[in-house]
């Protein structure tokens, strides 16, 4: 950030990933009021990406290749279909509080399926020991969850389905992630994000016709509330809450960015308490507690790093700022 102008938007767009992305889950719950998940997920894409995508032609940017499109189609699909509409799915049987608990679960999964980077992760100390605590904590979280009837009185069974599908989202989640990462399509980022977006919601809508969604879908039974939470989802979800997030990864180190995974839990179960009424129990609660330990421990090492080079800085600044003064001491003198 080297406008002083602009350094305002750092904090506010920090306040988007965190507060927005923690909302978010509780605005899926609201917006399956009145739409199927998988339908309520493709309005969500699809609107979000044609917004953006309108703009970037309104700017003059071409739509891009072929192949573009098919890199960013693999990512769509895995990272918003897979990742965010089974979270979706999952919310039908599990609270938003519950659900944002169990995704926060996804650098654990990230950790495990990169087994390129396995002997660089390993390699710490600090990121197995993370990863025995997640683990400890997701079973203390399911263990508190199962038996818990806080989600529209559903049965344990449908439950344990509905935590196996969240989890299911992280991996596919992360496995879009890594295939972006290793197949970047070349072009703006905000052209891919715009392509992703759009082919995740189709995407949608045809798990939507496969699962006879749309066969008892009515317009004319939503209600205003379902209406708003998508409003919510494609405006701040999906436009503002992610360019924030793109816009901040490439100012500011990735570590200080992905804290949002810790927060993003807490804001949705005190969103939930506050807006739902929504509760979990001490159980569920040590677990979410043990999880984000654990989150924080496979990090620790990123935040060791960061901490030293802003010691460097800080040292450095104050050298420049001592000579200065002393400049400033001895021309008074000489004068």
């Amino acid at each position: 950030m080297k406008n002083n102008k602009n350094k305002w938007l750092v904090p506010v767009a920090f306040a988007n990933i965190y507060i927005i992305w923690g909302i978010t889950f509780l605005a899926i719950s609201y917006g399956l009021n009145g739409f199927p998940p998988f339908i309520l997920s493709g309005f969500r894409f699809f609107l979000a990406g044609a917004l953006i995508l309108g703009y970037l032609i309104i700017k003059g940017e071409k739509i891009g290749s072929f192949i573009n499109w098919k890199k960013n189609a693999i990512t769509g699909i895995l990272v918003l279909t897979g990742g965010t509409g089974l979270v979706a799915w999952g919310e039908q049987y599990v609270t938003a509080s519950e659900a944002a608990i169990a995704i926060a679960t996804g650098p654990f999964w990230f950790i495990a399926i990169d087994r390129k980077n396995w002997k660089k992760y390993f390699s710490d100390k600090f990121i197995p020991i993370g990863l025995l605590m997640g683990f400890a904590g997701l079973i203390l979280f399911l263990s508190g969850s199962i038996n818990s009837q806080t989600a529209h009185g559903t049965e344990s069974s449908l439950r344990w389905i509905a935590f196996l599908v969240l989890g299911l989202s992280s991996i596919s989640w992360v496995l879009g992630s890594l295939y972006s990462k290793n197949n970047p399509a070349n072009q703006s980022t905000f052209m891919n994000i715009a392509q992703q977006l759009i082919v995740a919601g189709i995407a949608s809508f045809i798990i939507a016709l496969f699962k006879s969604e749309w066969n008892s879908f009515s317009i004319q039974t939503i209600p205003v509330s379902a209406w708003l939470s998508l409003l919510f989802l494609i405006v701040f979800g999906s436009v503002i809450a992610y360019i924030s997030y793109i816009w901040l990864l490439s100012i500011k180190p990735a570590p200080l960015v992905s804290t949002h995974t810790y927060i993003n839990p807490i804001v949705a179960v005190i969103a939930g308490s506050i807006i739902a009424h929504q509760v979990i129990n001490q159980t569920q609660f040590y677990g979410l507690f043990i999880i984000l330990t654990g989150v924080l421990f496979t990090n620790v090492s990123k935040y060791i790093k960061i901490s030293k080079r802003s010691k460097v800085r800080i040292r450095q600044s104050i050298r420049i700022y001592a000579r200065g003064k002393l400049f400033q001491l001895n021309k008074k003198q000489f004068n």
